[in-house]
């Protein structure tokens, strides 16, 4: 006899130091039957992480014990979980660069709670097809001495250093590796990524951020610019 199990409920980490906050957004979660954890710094957030890994993060810019760019930056080190930013800090320069550390999507206060909970199941929706790809056999893309794992959001440079995706920038750089030494529209890439709205706003600084993690000494740029047309991938791949 198989017993019934009813599926689990996924979970989101909200770092942020005003109780208020926290508050406000685990109540409008709990609508949608998303479950939530309230952490007010970031060593207890990291402490948790360490044990457990979320659906989702949503993070503060401005915690009392480390700042929120350098909190991003340190969650990429190790994983390629959902980030979304949330902050005070409405100025393009910051939503830009909060992208450009690897963050998902970017919401400025004060704000409808309505609104971050879209963003979280539009986030939600995405990596329940990367889990539906990852219960496939893995596959990796083997390119100019690199290797990435979709299922993972994995890439690992030639020296076998890895780096962490996020999940925009893991739908661009797949898309890419799809299809080497053709053209992609931003039309294209945005279907691919599923027509997310925040993927649409910052197309741009993804691209800008994988180039970056791609770039090496005296080696051309892998992905070019196609000026009025798109991107290209500008070297063979190999799937295994």
């Amino acid at each position: 006899m198989t017993t019934f199990r009813p599926p689990q409920k996924p979970t989101v980490f909200i770092v942020d130091d005003e109780p208020d906050i926290g508050h406000l957004l685990q109540e409008a979660m709990s609508q949608f039957d998303i479950r939530s954890e309230v952490f007010s710094t970031a060593a207890s957030f990291l402490s948790a992480l360490e044990l457990r890994q979320p659906d989702t993060c949503i993070i503060d810019l401005g915690l009392p014990d480390m700042e929120g760019m350098a909190l991003i930056n340190e969650v990429r080190r190790s994983s390629s979980v959902p980030i979304i930013v949330l902050s005070a800090r409405g100025h393009s320069t910051d939503r830009v660069l909060g992208l450009e550390l690897g963050a998902d999507d970017y919401v400025v206060k004060p704000f409808d709670p309505r609104e971050v909970v879209a963003r979280i199941r539009s986030i939600l929706r995405r990596s329940s097809d990367k889990t539906e790809q990852a219960a496939e056999p893995a596959e990796r893309a083997h390119f100019v001495g690199w290797a990435y794992q979709p299922s993972s959001h994995c890439l690992i440079s030639p020296e076998g250093e890895e780096t962490f995706l996020s999940t925009g920038e893991a739908s661009l750089l797949e898309a890419l590796l799809r299809a080497p030494k053709r053209v992609l529209t931003r039309d294209y890439l945005l279907e691919h990524g599923g027509r997310d709205e925040s993927l649409d706003r910052s197309i741009d600084v993804r691209i800008s951020r994988i180039r970056k993690k791609l770039n090496r000494k005296n080696e051309p740029a892998h992905i070019r610019t196609i000026y009025g047309s798109g991107y290209m991938l500008a070297c063979d791949v190999h799937w295994s």
